[in-house]
């Protein structure tokens, strides 16, 4: 197996956010809130503005916790009908993305479950995902892609292989920029057992990835 010095390997493993993502800005909730009241008295506008605000972060974070990017779209749009749907009895006691990612982790659930009940999940559509996640830069060599392109599959490989709520955990901790108390709340669990969880994917990861972080 190809070897990488353990810069290579994503900071994921430190289970951090990116931090050169662009920060939220502080009014965001705010602004969500608003939003969903409009919504809440049927103003299509204000639904539209609400989904162009999150679909990325749906449909990102459905892509990676199904390894399949082209049915993340379809469960994103399922996400936010049900938002639509409910948008009369939402209550802002939390964060709107909690509630956001609380449904999405709810969907995304019922579709593991019915592909492990069905045995569907494809390696080649995972493989297919992580091979649409690699940027093109236009000074690497044929050598320096082929081994970033193994090396993404094995983590995209790796994530998959982690139980479902691990793996929750993991792209709303590293992805999303959730905090662990967020992601306490969307997975319906003490702020002690998410550390516990991310503690644990972490050593898996780090074990999946052993020949990548070899000398």
């Amino acid at each position: 197996m190809l070897s990488a010095d353990y810069a290579a390997i994503p900071f994921f493993l430190k289970m951090e956010p990116d931090a050169t993502a662009t920060p939220v800005p502080a009014n965001a909730s705010a602004i969500d809130f608003a939003l969903m009241e409009r919504v809440g008295a049927g103003d299509h506008a204000a639904f539209r503005h609400l989904v162009e605000r999150h679909q990325h972060a749906v449909v990102g974070t459905v892509a990676k916790m199904l390894g399949n990017s082209s049915e993340a779209e379809d469960i994103a749009q399922q996400v936010f009908l049900r938002i639509w749907r409910n948008a009369k009895r939402y209550r802002p006691d939390a964060k709107f993305t909690t509630y956001l990612f609380t449904i999405t982790r709810n969907l995304v659930f019922n579709e593991t479950r019915r592909r492990s009940r069905k045995k569907e999940f494809s390696l080649d559509e995972r493989e297919e995902s992580a091979n649409l996640s690699i940027e093109g830069d236009p000074t690497r060599q044929p050598d320096a892609e082929l081994l970033q392109a193994e090396l993404q599959r094995a983590v995209d490989d790796a994530i998959a292989s982690l139980p479902e709520t691990q793996r929750m955990a993991v792209v709303l901790r590293r992805y999303e920029q959730l905090s662990y108390e967020e992601i306490a709340e969307v997975l319906e669990l003490s702020v002690s057992a998410v550390k516990s969880l991310l503690f644990r994917a972490r050593s898996a990861l780090r074990e999946a990835l052993a020949g990548y972080l070899a000398d």
